[in-house]
């Protein structure tokens, strides 16, 4: 999957349901692997959002 496309609500959403997976504690352990990978990944694109948009705010601001 490639999280650079998704919008930061959808990477979030896809993190949260990870996150209830693995907490189940259902998951084989090959798939709770997976699973953290991936969750590493979806987390800091979802951070990468939100620095560019903090970004953005405080150029509005300084704009101002």
């Amino acid at each position: 999957m490639d999280e650079t496309k998704l919008s930061f609500e959808d990477a979030y959403k896809q993190l949260m349901e990870l996150v209830k997976k693995m907490e189940s504690g259902g998951l084989p352990l090959a798939d709770s692997v997976a699973a953290y990978e991936q969750g590493i990944k979806l987390k800091a694109y979802c951070e990468q959002l939100l620095k560019e948009a903090e970004l953005k705010i405080e150029t509005l601001k300084v704009g101002e």
